[in-house]
């Protein structure tokens, strides 16, 4: 486990200073790095705590611990950043919970890679994929940015000496995601990122707000618009499964934004009236329809597949979906096949319900629909949806922030669904509210950025 090493509460108050507002000019590479910081871990001895346990009985809150860790050596090409804001995703749940399998196989086999490598495989993993910052300090080779430059970190992290991933840095066989597949993640007072893993923070958000969108909705913008994924077109009709969560939010306002039309799937009247908030019109609330797809365990039930496609005609005057927007996985994976147009495209990222999907594979070759896989996004892509947040054209979907000290506590709502859009974490930002720069565009579209918070 880390050291218990000493660390410098005088140093975070001389930075939150130096990011006031009435301090913009301070030398951020004259402020001392600690020795130390305090990071969300878990633990590699406690891997197997929750074997036999089935997936919604295992306790985020239990596998999550707030550690002290030695500031590790920075390589080249690689920043060190000071994290005022993180969130939660979903694989960070994943990772407390040791499931599909532990993230210390990822890390192990991560650190035969290099000599820096072998940093990132220690008996704690330091996770969380999204950050928000500013750097404080550059390694040998990085010339983009400086001390200072106020950041978000998307999670792509790629080596790149293969020339399989130029077209496609998704493709690099030895893509990771930070903070999940690496160490050092966002989920920390400071992080370590590959240079090119930085964009720069959108001046209109929070530090929390600004945290919020890095892996969702880069994801989302490579899954529904990026030709790598189903190149959603003006006029298409886009069924969207979890519409008002951390994934879904994006994707409707991405279908909205496009000229699409999203017909948003939900679970409740609340996550229904979030998603008319966000200009959405055609509404499936699952939980009132009482759509039950399988029947049991090893059964589906294609009546009800049948039922979904007819309320999905009713709503949109008699039209089949374009595409699926997936990530439920095998609870609904079967029907998304279904309901799909002839030569419609149901593109899925994550199996938040589960990996084993079924589907009746008829509806699929004979109806010439097509499955697309999408993972995150590349460089390009996680730039362009940075982009759109920046200039005010999609939103954070923040709904409620936690301290670094209750990380586990968000982990857990975010493991049982308890949760709208996003799930923040205050990093050293000590209160929320702060880090707006253009105050202009941000009380144009304040109303917007603030309807998960007036939700949850």
């Amino acid at each position: 486990m880390p050291e218990t090493v000493f660390w410098h509460p005088f140093w975070v108050q001389s930075l939150i200073d130096a990011l006031a507002a009435d301090a913009p000019n301070t030398d951020f590479a004259a402020l001392p790095v600690p020795a130390s910081y305090r990071a969300v871990t878990v633990h590699k001895d406690e891997a197997t705590m929750f074997e036999g346990l089935a997936s919604r009985d295992k306790d985020p809150r239990l596998s999550i611990h707030l550690d002290e860790v030695p500031v590790p050596e920075l390589a080249p090409g690689e920043a060190l950043i000071a994290v005022m804001a993180s969130s939660v995703n979903y694989n960070t749940v994943w990772t407390s919970l040791f499931e599909p399998v532990s993230t210390f196989g990822f890390l192990e086999r991560y650190g035969k890679l290099n000599p820096y490598a072998k940093r990132h495989d220690l008996p704690y993993h330091i996770i969380g994929s999204d950050a928000s910052g500013v750097v404080l300090r550059t390694g040998p080779g990085v010339h983009l940015w400086k001390a200072g430059d106020e950041v978000v970190a998307h999670c792509l992290s790629v080596e790149l000496e293969s020339p399989l991933g130029h077209n496609d840095t998704m493709l690099d066989p030895e893509q990771r995601i930070w903070g999940f597949e690496t160490n050092f993640g966002g989920l920390a007072e400071l992080a370590i990122v590959k240079s090119n893993q930085l964009l720069p923070k959108p001046a209109h958000l929070t530090w929390e707000e600004a945290a919020a969108p890095g892996l969702v909705n880069s994801t989302a913008y490579r899954q529904l618009v990026s030709r790598n994924g189903a190149g959603m077109k003006q006029g298409d009709v886009v069924l969207i499964w979890g519409a008002s969560g951390g994934l879904g939010s994006y994707a409707t306002q991405y279908a909205l934004n496009g000229g699409a039309t999203p017909v948003c799937v939900v679970s409740s009247a609340q996550k229904a009236q979030i998603c008319r908030d966000l200009g959405a019109e055609l509404i499936i609330d699952r939980s009132a329809e009482g759509y039950r797809f399988w029947k049991d365990e090893n059964t589906q039930d294609p009546k009800e597949w049948q039922r979904l496609g007819k309320k999905i005609r009713e709503l949109t005057g008699g039209d089949d979906v374009d595409i699926v927007f997936e990530h439920p996985g095998r609870e609904t994976f079967g029907a998304s096949v279904y309901v799909a147009r002839k030569g419609g495209t149901i593109v899925t990222c994550a199996s938040t319900s589960g990996y084993m999907h079924e589907y009746d594979n008829r509806y699929l070759w004979m109806n010439l629909k097509r499955i697309i896989g999408s993972h995150f996004a590349n460089y390009r892509e996680a730039y362009e949806a940075n982009r759109m947040i920046a200039r005010g054209m999609i939103h954070p979907t923040l709904s409620k922030t936690f301290s670094l000290e209750d990380a586990g506590a968000a982990a857990y709502e975010v493991h049982h669904n308890l949760h709208q859009g996003k799930v923040g974490v205050l990093c050293l930002a000590p209160q929320e509210g702060m880090g707006v720069r253009d105050h202009e565009l941000r009380a144009k579209h304040l109303a917007k950025i603030n309807r998960f918070r007036d939700s949850s």
